[in-house]
């Protein structure tokens, strides 16, 4: 049985046309057809050699589900740097190599090889990035197309980078206002098991000593310290074993189904949610009009671009609203998840012909809203956070020490 051989990798280094030092990885079947293919990009070899080739720790390791992928970020700067070039007459073929010698990310950097391969023999971009879906979000595939076709690809590269870069602005700010609860929380659970682990174990000795029954609270904690050695590792191997389950199954439907309603209905973060879902759809909707992308098709995108379910439902409401020929004002309003002031700036800008500028204020505005509800949630959170720290910590010791308080009083009243 014949068995398909990988076409060798090629590790370049050289110099373009302008003398500017570039670096990659190609795929070609020898080492000629390499720099043939080198030069053919513009590019001038220093040298060429197979990569895996090397012996020992001379050899390049890769672990299979391990690599790290591309980050919205990444994407922003690849977008905004191939923007750029396009924008000064560079060629598409020659931006696309220039920017995979100048990508950290190695998943990311033979992506943009693969990509190039495909423009060189003759595909579209946009066809050649759509055949990248785990890389290439999708928004960026359509706003490609439609530059492709009406003739403005640099506009539409940079309306892709500005679009990334905002998104990557707006999740700075969610990290940045989660941080601080989320290692004070991890430190008050390391601190309770260190606790359980060492401290509890020698007052247990303790109180086996002075004899007598324990308070309630205290026996609970001892009880709980004896458990540690056989439910700590078990909760580790849970906690990792639903880590690795979460990250491969978050984005399935089944799940989303189920934790998307949730994450609008929290008590606090609930309406942090919903404002960052209707940023992304404001954002990403304005975007796509503005680029020239039909309405029913802008809907579809912006659906799945939301980051939530329920947002993505309510817009195939309003998409099959839209194609039955009613106003996209009046299909969001009948849906009944979308605040008034969008559907009023929806509503005006559809009369006044100018639907994507108003989209693109309302974006603005629940930015804006959005840094503000981050800002409130991370003051009203630390002090909530330091307090639920201080009140365990206390609890644990208050238990502690309510036998040997206990003792003393027995100790006075004789």
């Amino acid at each position: 049985m014949a068995t398909a051989t990988k076409t060798p990798q090629w590790a370049y280094k050289g110099s373009d046309l302008r003398g500017k030092r570039v670096k990659g990885v190609l795929e070609a079947p020898s080492e000629s057809q390499a720099v043939q293919q080198l030069r053919a990009r513009g590019i001038v070899p220093d040298s060429v050699t197979q990569k895996g080739a090397g012996t020992g720790l001379q050899q390049e390791i890769t672990i299979p589900g391990l690599e790290r992928g591309p980050s919205l970020k990444d994407l922003a700067i690849l977008t905004r740097q191939l923007a750029t070039m396009v924008s000064a007459g560079v060629s598409i073929l020659r931006a696309l190599t220039i920017v995979q010698s100048q990508t950290d990310n190695a998943k990311l950097r033979r992506t943009i090889e693969e990509i190039s391969a495909k423009v060189e023999g003759g595909t579209a971009l946009s066809v050649a990035l759509e055949e990248f879906p785990r890389i290439i979000p999708p928004i960026m595939v359509h706003l490609v197309r439609a530059g492709e076709t009406g003739g403005f690809l640099d506009r539409s590269l940079v309306m892709v980078a500005d679009n990334f870069e905002s998104e990557t602005k707006l999740r700075s700010k969610v990290k940045s206002a989660l941080t601080y609860p989320v290692v004070v929380l991890i430190i008050a659970l390391l601190a309770v098991a260190a606790m359980l682990i060492f401290i509890v174990p020698v007052f247990d000795k303790m109180f086996k000593d002075l004899g007598g029954k324990l308070p309630a609270v205290t026996q609970f904690l001892v009880d709980l310290s004896h458990a540690m050695p056989i439910a700590g590792p078990i909760i580790v191997v849970i906690g990792v074993a639903f880590a690795v389950w979460w990250g491969r199954n978050k984005h399935t439907e089944a799940v989303r189904r189920v934790v998307d309603p949730l994450k609008l209905k929290l008590p606090v973060f609930g309406k942090l949610n919903t404002k960052i879902a209707l940023t992304r759809f404001t954002r990403n909707f304005a975007t796509m009009l503005a680029s020239g992308v039909p309405i029913l098709q802008s809907l579809a995108i912006v659906g799945a671009t939301s980051g939530n379910q329920v947002i993505s439902s309510s817009l195939h409401a309003v998409q099959e609203g839209v194609r039955q020929g009613r106003p996209i004002a009046e299909s969001l309003a009948e849906v009944g998840l979308f605040p008034e002031m969008l559907i009023q700036m929806v509503g005006i800008g559809e009369e006044s012909g100018a639907i994507d500028s108003m989209l693109d204020k309302t974006a603005a505005f629940y930015d804006d809203e959005v840094e503000q509800m981050s800002s409130q949630l991370t003051a009203m959170l630390e002090p909530l956070m330091i307090v639920f720290m201080g009140g365990l910590l206390g609890f644990m010791i208050v238990a502690l020490y309510m036998p040997m308080f206990m003792v003393f009083q027995t100790i006075q009243s004789m």
